[in-house]
């Protein structure tokens, strides 16, 4: 039997268990300029709240590299890769867990340089909060705007704006206080709700966790009490539900359930849901985790839901509110933070994963691009590295979207190379101004929708779909290039296609070619010989798109015969640019 001290110590300690994980926790990341002091300050914030382990405050003791001339290098408490102690910066983002009597946080320290710039990104998607770190003997510079933007883009809603290095300046006040003003003014722009703003020294620990003597001036909370008090708000919307459908789960004949995690909304057993992209109406009939059935669940919860109907849902697809649907559409429009050295190019095809589904995508016009110093909207062709802009994309297929800001998950998608198969950047969906109409059509829609659209499709049309004229390249005797411009020329977003004519007759020939013209194609006619007949049923068709590639004296070398064709092509998209211009004019 248990003595009453053994009971007593028993409840204590599942008492203390159970209010540790009732506690709440925050989310937040660092950001701001290279050498701001960011991992300083989470090493001096993990030290002073009693969150470092002996051995390795013992280890950091002991290390030969000290850049700041104390006792202990902070930053090394995060800094833990050797190219980042080497080169004193930060180069990927380091997750660290603390807790205190009133909370749990989850930090991310990530890079200030701007060829990491993606990794900050990555690290700030999930914040609740942003620690913007500001250098006070520099002042507010390009690459603290930047990552200013890219929180706000984020739809991080709190910013604590951390004036760091005043023991530099003799913890002046007058410094903080203009300061201050000038990140608020940035802040103002960006359409922050609320800024707070405190000023520190990371290296003495000054207003980090304790208050400092040096300030007398300042009166407002240490760093540390702000991340304590400071009110998390719901990152995604609470009434609209999101399920994406992750995995299909069929362990036997009995049971079919849809795995995947919540992004929005509150799933119950009962409740009607609708199945895209079928629209078929079903009802959840239950909620299976490995613990058991569930009677609700809710964002980022990872579950099973099992429906009422057998109806066909696989990878990618989406369960939602009926009532309360996304959006359903090919085009759509994202402020996009470009990561490749390699500019954003229009029209070239790029993969987009989005919720669990991965379409081809191509972006068809950049509105504009954000000048970081000044927040201007300026004009642009492309987006070079690390820039910020407004993009307008045309998908393969039907995306289930919302708006950022009423949803992270369905309002946001990663773009990758399919080449290299690298993320080369992150986009998160703009509310629509264009469309008022409802985003799901309800069945008279869609028949009002079919009857509008008995119409032939016209060139036209087809041209602003593919984004190019059709044409029709002559080539003889070089099959291996063919095949090399057809490669090149998909990638770049035309609907490319090889004919070989070895085997077609001139009588066949001009059959075959016309649909695929009417088609709005590209094709690569390649032949050993071309026929007179044959150059003159080519000429008749296309005119002046019919390109015969032997008057360019195509290189031997199939790399750089691939470069001179592709010049010859982009007449075809600036063919294609004006004509639209002049209808819209």
């Amino acid at each position: 039997m248990l003595s009453a001290l053994d009971t007593g110590f028993e409840d204590g300690f599942l008492g203390f268990l159970d209010r540790d994980i009732g506690k709440e926790l925050l989310r937040f990341t660092t950001a701001g300029s290279v050498d701001d002091g960011k991992s300083t300050l989470i090493g001096r914030l993990l030290h002073d709240s009693k969150a470092v382990y002996e051995d390795q405050l013992a280890s950091v003791k002991k290390s030969k590299i000290n850049r700041s001339g104390g006792p202990i290098d902070f930053s090394l408490l995060t800094d833990g890769l050797r190219a980042e102690r080497e080169q004193g910066i930060t180069i990927d983002v380091a997750y660290r867990y603390f807790s205190t009597s009133r909370r749990k946080f989850i930090i991310a320290d990530t890079p200030g340089h701007e060829e990491y710039t993606r990794n900050m990104a990555t690290g700030a998607s999930t914040a609740d909060l942003a620690v913007i770190l500001v250098d006070a003997t520099k002042g507010l510079l390009p690459q603290t705007r930047r990552h200013t933007h890219i929180a706000s883009l984020l739809g991080i809603p709190n910013l604590l704006v951390a004036i760091n290095k005043l023991d530099l300046l003799d913890c002046r006040e007058d410094v903080f206080l203009r300061l201050q003003e000038d990140f608020l003014a940035l802040a103002e722009r960006l359409e922050f709700p609320a800024a707070q703003c405190i000023p520190i020294s990371a290296l003495g620990g000054d207003n980090v966790a304790v208050r400092s003597e040096r300030m007398p001036w300042y009166s407002g909370p240490t760093l540390l009490e702000h991340l304590e008090t400071v009110d998390i708000r719901p990152s995604v919307n609470g009434d609209e539900v999101r399920f994406p459908i992750q995995y299909v789960i069929r362990p036997d004949a009995s049971f079919r359930g849809f795995a995947g995690q919540v992004a929005g909304g509150i799933l119950r057993p009962g409740d009607p849901v609708l199945a895209l992209p079928s629209r078929q109406k079903t009802r959840v009939q239950s909620i299976v985790t490995y613990d058991g059935e569930l009677r609700e669940a809710g964002p980022a919860m990872s579950v099973t839901v099992k429906l009422e109907d057998e109806i066909d849902l696989s990878r990618g697809d989406m369960l939602v509110s009926p009532s309360a649907p996304p959006r359903v559409s090919r085009r759509l429009e994202a402020m996009v933070v470009w990561f490749d050295p390699r500019p954003l190019e229009l029209n070239r095809v790029y993969l987009v994963k989005h919720a669990g589904r991965q379409v081809k995508a191509k972006a068809t016009q950049i509105r504009y691009r954000v000048d970081i110093n000044t927040l201007a909207h300026l004009p642009a062709r492309q987006l070079e590295m690390n820039g910020i802009a407004a993009v307008e994309f045309e998908t393969n297929e039907s995306l289930f979207f919302d708006s950022y800001c009423r949803n992270r998950t369905t309002g946001s998608f990663i773009l990758i190379d399919p080449l290299a198969n690298a993320t080369v950047g992150a986009a998160m969906i703009c509310e629509d101004q264009h469309q008022p109409q409802p985003t799901v059509e309800s069945e008279d829609a869609g028949t009002a929708s079919v009857a509008a659209g008995q119409a032939a499709i016209t060139l036209l049309e087809r041209q602003q779909r593919h984004g190019h004229r059709p044409g029709i390249l002559l080539l003889e005797g070089r099959e291996v290039l063919a095949k090399q411009l057809e490669r090149s020329l998909f990638e770049r977003g035309f609907e490319a296609l090889v004919l070989e004519g070895d085997t077609l007759s001139s009588e066949v020939l001009p059959l075959l070619l016309k649909p695929l013209w009417s088609a709005g194609l590209l094709v690569i006619y390649s032949c050993q010989s071309i026929a007179q007949a044959e150059r003159d049923a080519i000429e008749a068709l296309a005119a002046d798109y019919a390109f015969d590639l032997a008057a360019l004296h195509l290189s031997a070398d199939d790399c750089e015969a691939v470069r001179q064709v592709l010049a010859l092509t982009k007449s075809l998209y600036t063919e294609i640019r004006s004509e639209n211009q002049r209808a819209v004019n």
